[in-house]
């Protein structure tokens, strides 16, 4: 299958510009070829491909408004690293392994301010028609960990970090209901003090096990041990 993202409104596809241009200038695909064109909330069209003058479009053999998704909900909240690659490398993976939303945390450790989030946008875009997602992760913009932690459900919420003096149960012991959030740490990892205001909100520690991650690693292990469970 070749997945393109566009607009689906009943039977009308319009594939968006920069796949558009994808098509016809890089891959060079020729009319009556079979692609399809996902929205990303979860509609697919299928059909097969031609032109009217610079116009890419859709002939739609077969459509569905609504496709499922997985099982449950993963929130992956984490502090963006000093290397951008680092954070874009973490944004492809977890969104190929299933992740539905991203957010980005400033902590007291975060060295990365800002962050150019219609490009990360576009890169979860891209990984989703890699690995033929219907459904595409929000990502969410920079925001205060204070500011994050006012929404978020304890209930479902845990916190990977490595201060090993401090309680943690092993990540194999946590048990998926419908929805998950893991708040991944900075390089050098939350404060004491963010931990200590974690703990009082009652969400609950987790250890990844016994090396030291990466924080991007950190992301994608979460991640992997969400999709390994979905099926």
């Amino acid at each position: 299958m070749k997945l393109f993202y566009g607009n689906i409104t009943e039977n009308i596809v319009q594939i968006h510009e920069d796949d558009q241009q994808h098509i016809s200038k890089v891959l060079r695909m020729h009319e009556g070829e079979d692609l399809s064109v996902t929205n990303g909330e979860g509609a697919v069209a299928h059909g097969k491909l031609y032109f009217e003058g610079k116009k890419v479009l859709l002939d739609v053999t077969a459509l569905q408004l609504e496709t499922p998704d997985f099982p449950h909900r993963l929130h992956i909240a984490i502090a963006p690293t000093k290397n951008i690659d680092r954070t874009e490398f973490f944004v492809e993976k977890a969104t190929e392994m299933g992740v539905s939303e991203i957010s980005f945390l400033l902590t007291e450790k975060t060295e990365r301010k800002n962050l150019n989030i219609d490009k990360i946008r576009k890169q979860a875009i891209a990984a989703s028609k890699q690995s033929l997602r219907f459904h595409f992760p929000k990502v969410n913009d920079l925001i205060k960990i204070a500011d994050f932690l006012q929404n978020a459900n304890p209930d479902h919420t845990y916190v990977a970090h490595c201060h090993s003096e401090l309680e943690r149960q092993d990540i194999t012991q946590i048990k998926i209901n419908k929805d998950i959030c893991f708040l991944i740490g900075p390089e050098g990892d939350f404060s004491l003090k963010e931990i200590q205001i974690l703990k009082e909100m009652q969400i609950k520690a987790v250890s990844l096990g016994p090396q030291r991650l990466r924080t991007e690693t950190a992301g994608i292990f979460a991640a992997a041990w969400s999709y390994e469970k979905m099926f």
